[in-house]
């Protein structure tokens, strides 16, 4: 089984989709009139989905978090520590949600969180050299 990709549902979708695409600077991979969403990142499929679409078509009400969302998060890498500090300011004055400024952490990573419009966390990372040299 191989990683497809991975969804957000969503309650405003046109304010989800600029956020992705203008602040992030994710892919709008179909029309943007649709029930779902798909944005490209890097390779990775990110589905957008509205949550009362999804009701629908499960025939079920489901609830959902509100306020800042501490179930999981959206992570974001970069190559230097500098990169971090400046996508973040870029996200922020943007008009994404500060939730921790940039801060070097005991592990060797510098990183920071912001949200997107629906609170949903999304950090930003790195520990100082390309992706493709990250330990793990």
């Amino acid at each position: 089984m191989k990683l497809d990709g991975f969804g957000l549902f969503v309650e405003d979708m046109g304010n989800m989709i600029r956020f992705y695409k203008d602040v992030l600077g994710f892919e709008i991979k179909e029309a943007e009139d649709t029930s779902n969403v798909y944005l490209v990142k890097d390779g990775t499929l990110f589905l957008l989905y509205g949550r009362k679409d999804f009701e629908k078509m499960t025939s079920r009400k489901y609830e959902y978090i509100k306020g800042l969302n501490g179930h999981f998060e959206i992570a974001l890498y970069v190559d230097t520590f500098e990169e971090v500090d400046s996508a973040y300011e870029q996200a922020i004055s943007k008009g994404a949600k500060s939730v921790l400024p940039p801060e070097n952490e005991p592990w060797g990573q510098r990183t920071c969180y912001i949200a997107d419009p629906e609170n949903n966390l999304i950090e930003i990372g790195s520990f100082n050299r390309p992706f493709d040299e990250r330990d793990g």
